[in-house]
């Protein structure tokens, strides 16, 4: 069975408060900005790569595993962040969905 958001976002806290006592300075939202700008580029490298932009030689191995690692770490700096500003991310992404629905059914869709 896989974990709840809540524990997922439990596991991030713990492995971030592990990474804290071997990085130079505590990272506030800026360093935290700026990993999560650097692993959305990673990403966008392996859907390249997945999709054959490239031209690579040869067959890429575990492009799929890379690619879910990549998106694994975006989400873990956007939780980094909410983590930050004390922002409950469950609630606000249900919120949000919950907007978008109210939206798309004022428009009859």
């Amino acid at each position: 069975m896989g974990k709840t958001f809540a524990e997922m976002e439990d596991m991030y806290k713990e492995v971030v408060q592990r990474f804290n006592k071997i990085e130079l300075q505590e990272w506030k939202a800026e360093g935290a900005m700026i990993e999560l700008v650097k692993q959305v580029g990673e990403l966008a490298k392996q859907v390249m790569i997945k999709e054959r932009y490239y031209a690579l030689e040869g067959e890429v191995f575990n492009v799929d595993e890379r690619l879910g690692n990549e998106m694994a770490d975006v989400v873990a700096q956007i939780m980094r962040l909410a983590d930050h500003y004390k922002i409950d991310l469950e609630k606000a992404f249900i919120e949000a969905r919950e907007d978008e629905d109210r939206y798309l059914k004022s428009r009859g869709v």
